[in-house]
């Protein structure tokens, strides 16, 4: 038996089918599955696939061929072990359509939900500090606002949910974003969980990525606890050394998302977005502008939140609980009480506002805008614009700067010239970002129309 102190993924490689976990049977019709989604394999390659023991293949093997369905093939002239290969028998090749109409999955052995709870509670992000440090460090080149940056980094502590509101392009959903550069640590996630005899996907090569350096790979196993036993061979199964992973969702998001999810064509289950988010961040975009209405939204969440566990259902209508280990973080234009009522909001660690920028970090936005596109910052012109927003009421926002720079980079390459910060290409990107032309008041219009007056005398 192993160390039951030992986290899952730390464990050594299950040396027998008992060690695994999984039911024999289940073993068995997943190799029948392999066998006939790839054909003819020796053991070092199924054994490769399914990321197990030759040792716990070996009996599998013996029982799909004591029951005729599988039959051993002899490939080369050594006369050993090695020029076996392993096919199905007619008879298995129809047990193994009949399990994969089922559930069509022929990937790496699962683990089972036992073992992936312990280790998200081993990885847990409970165990993880942010210090002014941190954020500084994170946010570094980065224009925010010093009240938001530091309730930012306190309500990373907190492990609890947080709700940024704001105008649009106020710069919530890239403050969220970068929220993830403050996971510390690395964690394990292994290829798949099986529930009940049903087999789902976990690993997602798009969201769940390798730690960058080298380094950071020698440091730990990335399991987030005690380093592999010396000696003994890693669980395969498990993928490690991954970062805390983080996902965005936005007006696409549907209730029926938050579900777990199984394709009748496909025969494959789909984890949704937050069970892939354990021990990271999942953030919800643009809340308010979902298909479903922000009530049936937030509802959903209350008990996660609240409890620390989710509850998922398979299509055969077998309930289960999974750990629910994660940050949410809420974006929306609309504050939080025109969403929601006090039960969702008392369980939001944080509700942060995120304000229009001072002049003082605009001009650092407009600056940094240029600097990114090639264009030389003119102080003087860039008073004007300043000038134009104070009279005609148009927030600091900070997408305004890098929006407008865009624009006049764009009429550069039409008028096959440099860009550059003037104020007749400025007076162009401002009427065409804000459609409706310059506000009254400002002095770009205020300018038009003393050129008209001079030109009628």
């Amino acid at each position: 038996m192993s160390d039951v102190s030992v986290a899952p993924a730390d464990a050594r490689a299950p040396r027998t089918v008992e060690e695994t976990g999984l039911p024999f049977l289940f073993l068995a019709e997943l190799i029948a599955k392999v066998l006939h989604r790839r054909g003819q394999l020796r053991l070092p390659e199924l054994g490769a696939h399914l990321k197990l023991n030759v040792g716990v293949i070996d009996p599998l093997i013996a029982f799909l061929r004591a029951e005729k369905l599988v039959e051993v093939a002899r490939l080369g002239n050594s006369g050993t072990d090695a020029d076996l290969s392993y096919l199905l028998t007619e008879a298995g090749q129809g047990r193994a359509a009949a399990v994969l109409a089922r559930n069509a999955y022929a990937g790496p052995a699962p683990v089972t939900l036992a073992a992936y709870a312990a280790q998200v509670r081993a990885q847990s992000l409970a165990g993880m500090q942010v210090t002014r440090a941190h954020m500084n460090a994170a946010f570094e080149g980065v224009v925010v606002n010093p009240q938001v940056r530091d309730q930012l980094g306190a309500a990373m502590n907190s492990g609890r949910a947080l709700f940024l509101h704001g105008l649009a392009g106020s710069g919530k959903t890239f403050l969220a974003e970068r929220l993830h550069a403050l996971l510390s640590g690395a964690i394990a996630l292994p290829h798949a969980l099986m529930v009940d005899g049903e087999t789902i996907p976990l690993f997602d090569p798009v969201q769940h990525r390798a730690r960058d350096t080298d380094a950071a790979a020698a440091a730990d196993t990335g399991s987030g606890s005690s380093s592999l036993d010396r000696g003994s061979a890693p669980d395969l199964r498990w993928v490690r050394n991954l970062r805390r992973p983080a996902a965005l969702a936005g007006g696409e998001l549907t209730l029926e998302m938050l579900d777990l999810g199984f394709d009748p064509h496909t025969r494959l289950y789909v984890a949704p977005p937050h069970l892939k988010s354990n021990n990271g961040i999942f953030i919800i975009d643009d809340l308010g502008r979902q298909r479903c209405t922000p009530d049936a939204l937030m509802n959903r969440w209350i008990v996660p939140m609240d409890r620390g566990v989710d509850y998922l259902t398979l299509h055969t209508g077998h309930s289960f609980q999974v750990p629910f280990d994660v940050i949410v973080v809420f974006s929306s234009n609309f504050v939080p009480q025109r969403l929601s009522d006090g039960a969702f909001l008392r369980r939001l660690g944080y509700k942060i506002e995120v304000p229009p920028a001072s002049e003082e970090e605009y001009t650092r936005l407009f600056a940094q805008a240029c600097a990114q596109a090639g264009i030389r910052f003119d102080a003087a012109v860039f008073a004007w614009l300043l000038d134009c927003h104070r009279t005609s009421g148009v927030p600091l926002l900070a997408c305004h700067p890098r929006d407008l720079v865009r624009q006049l980079r764009d009429l550069a390459r039409y008028e096959e010239r440099a860009p550059e910060l003037d104020r007749r290409a400025l007076e162009w990107a401002w009427n065409n970002y804000f459609a409706a032309g310059a506000p009254s008041g400002c002095p770009l219009q205020l300018e038009r129309r003393e050129r008209g007056t001079m030109e009628k005398d």
